[in-house]
């Protein structure tokens, strides 16, 4: 996007990148660009918080009103709230010893009520109801391909699955109480739970697959880096 806002205002377009990486942006320079702390994927800030979003945007787009260019990059001040941990927040309370489905059974009530709470959900990209995870999940440690037949491969649907556990155990996170940052909820899921570990032995098994699509959305989606199991 950096790139392409050089092209743009050559066609008399003016633009402000929201940076999420700032040595990118200080590479390739472009004509306007604000970097803020926020995590990836979300360059406004926390979703449903819409006072912080309004204020990095008043900021972004305040680089349209600035002359000292051609290439202004500027540093919003302070970190989403995101960042901070809720002291109040208490995670889920989960036997992390137990297996994965007896914790995603445990987790159901309160995945359903942050569905009511917030009337959406992101859960469905797997194409199965979570009562079909643990069963798939386990053909799958077992060497097996299984394959979602809306998905058409067995990487798709692994892949996807991920992404869908993922997906629920944020959601129950938020359903009663204060909400949690985003970085509690990651350091839950990934050093707490017994589905945290289950994705980490998916992305061991998935790379020592000989089906190299497995290998390959193994190595690269199941599991963030920074939470990588060393």
């Amino acid at each position: 996007m950096c790139a392409l806002g050089h092209r743009l205002e050559e066609r008399g377009f003016s633009t402000v990148a929201l940076a999420s990486v700032r040595a990118q942006a200080e590479k390739t320079r472009p004509p306007r660009a604000l970097w803020s702390a926020a995590m990836l994927g979300r360059p406004v800030g926390e979703p449903g918080d819409p006072a912080f979003q309004l204020r990095i945007m008043r900021a972004a787009l305040g680089l349209l009103e600035r002359t000292d260019g051609p290439v202004i990059l500027e540093d919003f001040p302070d970190d989403p709230p995101g960042w901070t941990d809720n002291p109040d927040w208490i995670a889920p309370a989960t036997d992390p010893a137990r297996a994965f489905a007896a914790e995603l059974a445990a987790l159901l009530p309160l995945w359903r009520e942050a569905r009511a709470r917030f009337g959406r959900t992101s859960v469905g990209l797997s194409f199965q109801p979570p009562s079909a995870w643990p069963a798939f999940a386990a053909g799958v440690l077992n060497g097996d391909l299984p394959v979602v037949p809306a998905l058409g491969t067995t990487a798709l649907s692994v892949r996807f699955l991920c992404d869908d556990i993922k997906a629920l155990y944020g959601e129950a996170a938020q359903a009663v109480g204060p909400a949690p940052s985003a970085r509690q909820v990651d350091t839950w899921f990934w050093r707490q739970t017994a589905a945290g570990a289950l994705l980490q032995t998916l992305r061991l098994t998935a790379m020592a697959s000989g089906n190299n699509a497995l290998k390959t959305v193994g190595g690269r989606f199941f599991v963030p880096t920074p939470w990588v199991a060393g």
